[in-house]
């Protein structure tokens, strides 16, 4: 470890380093989302290190993928680690149960220093004390019986090959220590729990030393978690008290909860990023609304981009008021930031890819010319929709399908409508001609109210039913003028054509 020390002593003075430390169980959710944001932020806007470090020390809970899928969501939310799993670093492994050898050694440490201690109890004596405890309707915990083995005691029971832990031993009298959310906190643990477990049976740690080990060795100077873990706290300063190592500085986050003050529900994948990303959200508008809940930013506005997010960014204002939760008006937040993807001459080419692959599914089956999937076309579709919809996939949708696919509309069937139609085709191809500047829908309905004058017996529902047909096909969905603008002179003509002589 001598090494790793030297290389942690010589962080002193850089930028500060913060982990992000998910447990590989399965999918990354909204909270993980919220705190790896508030950790990536921190270290962006002081010039830090970023770090993803996998914390699967409890195997039964890990779900083969759940770490490669967590990174991917990281890159995917444009908030990527510095170091992790995947792109290494100068203080890895940055899985824990590739670090055994590290806890064991400390672990050792503890016991050499008399501050950690074998424990034999079975599980079934473990088990008793805690019906024991709740049926006294006390809060079970450990009653420390091995602290008081002698040293004798303990290498007899070695000896015999008796499974064992290491448990740590607390001790009355904590320091309190200042918060950087909470401010100043301690709590005497030693009076509320027994010696907790350090390293299993099976060789592996628990999270309270894997953590305060791997914080140590990679130099971690800001610990930014949950707020659940606060009261663990104190026994994690206990901890680096016995090894003589110094702390981080410790800030907590309040909870992520939904709107109505309860927790948020991991049912049916409602809160994985996979489900959002999947349904056509932006990371962008994820960003924006877990921290427009929360607060840690001096102002407090929907379409925030990342860069205004750190800019903003003063870990002072973090209150220690939960956020809550309005994922109803998660699409309201992506509707904002798909208009400034739309704006932006880069961004809109990857949409415009994106759209092309959505209309190619979703209307496979059906007939799709291929004029409709130029990027021209595309992109117009794109810039006149701006502002109107919420995801891009909306634009594949019912209401939208006569974009995508040209209606098989006969003559005789407009007829039916209007005795009228060739004299209504040729004065909307008429005014298509006419019209010199871009096509807009309030200049469009003051057109075609005034070409409805020039039939001689057309009312203006039946000259809207006849143009909304020859258009789409359908006899709902946006109105005629939207439409034609949404086409394009070009493309409305040639449909008006088509109609007509078929």
């Amino acid at each position: 470890c001598g090494g790793m020390a030297r290389a942690v002593r010589a962080l002193r003075g850089s930028g500060p380093r913060v982990r992000f430390g998910p447990s590989p169980t399965g999918f990354l959710h909204l909270g993980g989302l919220r705190t790896a944001l508030y950790n990536y932020i921190f270290a962006k806007k002081h010039q830090g290190t970023f770090i993803l470090r996998v914390e699967d020390t409890d195997q039964n809970r890990v779900v083969p993928g759940a770490a490669e899928g967590i990174e991917d969501m990281l890159d995917w939310a444009g908030i990527p680690p510095d170091e992790s799993p995947r792109r290494g670093g100068s203080f890895g492994p940055y899985q824990q149960s590739h670090r055994l050898d590290l806890y064991r050694r400390a672990s050792d440490e503890l016991l050499e220093r008399g501050a950690a201690y074998r424990c034999f109890c079975t599980p079934q004596r473990l088990e008793l004390l805690k019906k024991e405890a709740l049926r006294s309707q006390q809060t079970p915990r450990y009653d420390n019986r091995c602290r008081h083995l002698t040293a004798t005691e303990v290498a007899e029971k070695l000896s015999q090959g008796l499974d064992c832990v290491v448990r740590f031993r607390l001790e009355k009298g904590v320091e309190p220590f200042q918060d950087l959310v909470y401010g100043w906190n301690k709590h005497e643990v030693a009076d509320v729990e027994g010696d907790p477990v350090i390293l299993k049976g099976d060789g592996f740690p628990t999270y309270h030393l894997a953590n305060v080990v791997d914080d140590h060795y990679m130099g971690i100077s800001h610990v930014l978690r949950g707020t659940e873990w606060l009261t663990s706290t104190s026994k994690h300063l206990l901890l680096y008290k016995a090894f003589g190592w110094d702390p981080p500085q410790f800030g907590h986050l309040p909870l992520l909860l939904n709107k109505d003050g309860g927790k948020l529900s991991k049912r049916q994948g409602d809160i994985f990023l996979q489900r959002f990303a999947q349904d056509g959200y932006l990371p962008e508008a994820l960003l924006d609304i877990v921290t427009n809940c929360g607060s840690g930013f001096t102002e407090k506005q929907m379409g925030r981009t990342l860069e205004e997010l750190i800019s903003q960014f003063e870990i002072g204002r973090i209150t220690t008021h939960s956020a809550l939760l309005d994922l109803e008006m998660l699409p309201e937040f992506n509707r904002i930031h798909l208009t400034r993807h739309i704006e932006n001459d880069g961004l809109r080419q990857k949409l415009i890819r994106e759209l092309r692959l959505l209309v190619e599914h979703v209307y496979e089956d059906q007939q799709v010319d291929q004029e409709v999937l130029e990027k021209e076309y595309i992109e117009r579709v794109l810039l006149l929709r701006k502002g109107h919809i919420s995801l891009l996939k909306n634009l594949v949708s019912c209401d939208y399908s006569y974009l995508w696919v040209r209606p098989s509309v006969s003559r005789e069937q407009l007829q039916n409508i209007s005795g009228e139609a060739d004299e209504i085709g040729k004065l909307v191809l008429g005014l298509l001609t006419r019209q010199a500047a871009v096509l807009t829908v309030e200049e469009l309905n003051k057109d075609l109210r005034s070409l409805q004058k020039q039939t001689k017996e057309t009312k203006y529902s039946s000259l809207m039913q006849l143009l909304r047909l020859a258009l789409s096909g359908q006899q709902h969905g946006p109105s005629v003028a939207e439409m034609m603008v949404t086409l394009g002179p070009k493309e409305v003509c040639g449909r008006i054509h088509r109609a007509l002589s078929s």
